[in-house]
């Protein structure tokens, strides 16, 4: 149990009993005994104080680590309240860390996905953001923003004095670098939305080229019935896995062919949608057999989907086909060339950020926004607009990133000019 605020330490001494010589010290755990209002132990547990403002919220915090029963958890809650507390509104502890300086936006919005993290990758990434990997990135650009914009401003409200109106290619020297690395940071979502919400992958082909094996090797489990009669997947079937901590839902379908009947024929129209659908697709044909124009068709219409991957199945059998392109050659029975498909599909699926991705749409579409002022911002200065129309433009790209970062104020822009330009000695 957690409890923060100036009030937390008197709280916690109402229904904890410490020994007689026992003194609240920051970052100091203490054995105490959890007791009713009679004075009878319920429990024994671990108090610990953190001291505002080196805290998670920013404020005096204590933390009560009790035995695992629900009852006496329940109970300790109960006193708490009982004493003055209240509960916690959902995220409230991370609400207040933001609102008192501990963390900024971004980093409140990482704890969010750590929380709902599936695989340790992801969890491994949240952690990043919340130590502020995404704001190290940011707050260079919004601080070479700010200048801009202080520069701007000194020109106009100063203009009588010794300071001159900033020529226009000194506003784009500044202006394009910041567009450029909103731009590059804008770019890392496509790796970043798939981290953050995984990667759906279509296994598809033409009927007995063994999709289905493929699926069941890939996931490690019989999870999709393999016979060799054509046809026998009529579905599309789907189950989650993850490769290289990347949740993957892969997504076996019926083989493509002209439909027998209209069962078929269903099935066959729900494997272009799963192609459509994905975020890459597998496109598999069998090397022991020649290349047919139905292999030919679904590459081409693969290509002009999107991202996909050319698997060879059947690599145990003496090879007949002559492959049109590069090709990943596996079989699917024995498992040769398995680890090799499984190192391609993420790169493949997108390219690897660096440290520092964004994986929030959000974030994404705050940082289009601001990219796409900035571009106003460069027209407008190279038709000449005056500096207080330019502004207008140069603040509606500033918006955005406070909205990631957190609000910039008057006064952040008003220090900026008496500290850079010394007006007012």
């Amino acid at each position: 149990m957690r409890l923060s605020g100036d009030q937390a330490r008197a709280i916690a001494d109402t229904f904890l009993r410490f020994r007689a010589d026992h003194a609240w010290k920051p970052w100091t755990a203490a054995l105490a005994q959890l007791v009713d209002n009679g004075g009878h132990v319920i429990d024994e547990v671990v108090a610990t104080f953190f001291a505002a403002p080196r805290s998670y919220t920013a404020e005096d915090l204590v933390e009560i680590s009790c035995h695992g029963s629900p009852v006496v958890l329940r109970f300790a809650i109960e006193r708490a309240c009982a004493a003055g507390a209240r509960l916690a509104e959902p995220g409230e502890f991370s609400l207040r860390a933001f609102l008192n300086g501990r963390v900024d936006l971004a980093q409140a919005e990482a704890v969010r996905d750590l929380i709902d993290s599936t695989t340790l990758y992801q969890a491994r990434v949240a952690a990043q953001q919340v130590e502020g990997s995404v704001s190290r990135r940011i707050k260079p650009v919004k601080e070479q923003l700010l200048e801009l914009i202080a520069l701007l401003e000194a020109g106009i409200d100063f203009a009588e004095d010794d300071i001159s109106v900033a020529p226009t290619e000194e506003i784009l020297r500044r202006m394009d670098p910041v567009t450029q690395a909103l731009v590059e940071l804008m770019s890392t979502f496509d790796y970043g939305k798939l981290v953050h919400s995984g990667i759906t992958l279509a296994i598809v082909g033409r009927p007995n080229v063994g999709k289905s094996s493929l699926f069941n090797r890939l996931l490690e489990q019989d999870r999709a019935i393999v016979t060799e009669i054509p046809g026998t997947t009529r579905d599309v079937v789907s189950e989650m896995a993850a490769i290289d901590g990347i949740p993957i839902r892969f997504v076996d379908t019926a083989g493509i062919r002209t439909g027998q009947d209209l069962v078929e024929k269903l099935g066959i129209e729900r494997s272009y949608q799963a192609m459509a659908d994905a975020d890459l697709t597998l496109v598999v044909i069998d090397l022991s057999q020649p290349i047919e124009t139905g292999d030919l068709a679904l590459i081409d219409r693969a290509k002009g989907q999107g991202r996909y991957v050319l698997v060879g199945n059947k690599s145990d059998l003496p090879q007949s086909a002559e492959t049109p392109e590069e090709i990943v050659a596996v079989s699917a029975i024995t498992g040769h060339g398995i680890d090799r498909l499984r190192v391609k599909i993420v790169p493949a699926a997108a390219r690897e950020g660096e440290s520092g991705f964004i994986t929030s749409l959000r974030h994404e579409q705050l940082l289009r926004e601001s990219v796409e002022a900035l571009e106003q911002a460069r027209k407008a200065t190279q038709l000449g607009i005056p500096h207080e129309m330019l502004l207008l433009d140069l603040y509606a790209a500033l918006r955005p990133i406070d909205a990631i970062t957190g609000a910039t104020t008057a006064d952040d822009i008003l220090n900026r000019i008496f500290s850079t330009f010394c007006i007012g000695k």
